[in-house]
């Protein structure tokens, strides 16, 4: 009996020796598949981002070695960099408000187009999708809100009385800034809103049969209870799209307002990193900023992906 037992537990044991050796095969083979991909991934994004973080503790004009200089970009930025703290304010608001609003915005068209046909559906995504991949669009928004008489705006608002002068929108920090989040809300319907699209035409129809069986009993109850939780990746992914793009906005202020922009009403951190790291080719204090604006990108996105978890 004895002799049974040790022999079942021998051969338990070699069985297990075998399972656990297969399984590390396995995942050695998968390990070796993601190889290319998480070097590439490494060379090109996470040591650029440690030599940033290492230069920013440097004065580093290119032309020299690195110098290292400690805490000092950073006392500079904080304590004595106006522009700097004009521009931290300037992302903070512009992202504060483009980056909710375009994220809900992508969400509610996504939903609602969602129940058309998919001819129409289709159309319709091409429709709302064309201005974020669109080249020229800073062209049409520029000569709309041209600081002339002959700018659409000026000209419709003169016409009919509601203004006797040309107001300069683009290049009055009054008005710059709010023309420039009308033009990013336009523009914010991009791959978060395909996303939001493909993750409604995955949801099981019978979510939807099973919660009218336990008493959900109208749309809003629908999409509350049952749409976004079969949807949270998608929700997460355009989260993470939405933050980005809103705290590393550029792009559209330099083309609408210029560069750098009236009494730096426009100017954000990226602009800022720009302007030191280009133009006046200090890079120590340009990987200072871009720090900076990195640990602000993983903080808001930590953020928003724990309320994303609580849906």
């Amino acid at each position: 009996m004895n002799t049974r037992v040790s022999g079942s537990g021998a051969v338990i044991k070699k069985t297990s020796i075998r399972h656990v050796l297969k399984t590390e095969i396995k995942s050695w083979q998968i390990y070796l598949c993601l190889l290319p991909f998480f070097s590439i991934f490494f060379v090109f994004t996470v040591l650029p981002v440690l030599k940033a973080v290492r230069y920013s503790f440097t004065y580093f004009n290119i032309f020299q070695e690195p110098q290292w200089i400690g805490l000092d970009n950073y006392k500079n930025l904080f304590l004595h960099d106006d522009v700097f703290i004009k521009a931290l304010a300037n992302t903070f608001y512009f992202a504060i408000i483009t980056g909710p609003l375009g994220y809900l915005i992508s969400l509610m068209l996504a939903w609602v187009i969602n129940d058309f046909s998919p001819a129409i559906r289709s159309i319709l995504t091409v429709v709302f999708y064309a201005p974020s991949i669109s080249g020229q669009l800073y062209l049409i928004w520029t000569l709309m809100f041209s600081g002339d008489s002959a700018g659409f705006v000026n000209g419709f608002l003169i016409k009919y009385g509601i203004i006797n002068e040309p107001v300069q929108w683009l290049t009055d920090p009054t008005y710059m800034m709010s023309v420039i989040i009308l033009v990013a809300l336009w523009m914010s319907l991009g791959a978060g809103f395909l996303s939001f699209i493909a993750g409604f035409q995955g949801i099981d129809k019978g979510l939807y049969e099973a919660g009218a069986i336990d008493g959900i009993r109208n749309r809003y109850q629908e999409f509350w209870f049952i749409t976004l939780p079969a949807i949270k990746p998608q929700l997460m992914f355009g989260a993470v799209m939405s933050v980005t793009s809103s705290f590393a906005a550029a792009d559209i202020m330099i083309n609408l307002a210029g560069f750098p922009s009236t009494d730096y009403a426009a100017h954000t951190i990226v602009t800022h990193l720009q302007d030191y790291g280009f133009i006046r080719y200090d890079m120590g204090y340009a990987c200072a900023i871009a720090t900076i604006l990195f640990l602000m990108m993983v903080f808001v996105n930590k953020w928003v992906q724990k309320l994303i978890r609580k849906v």
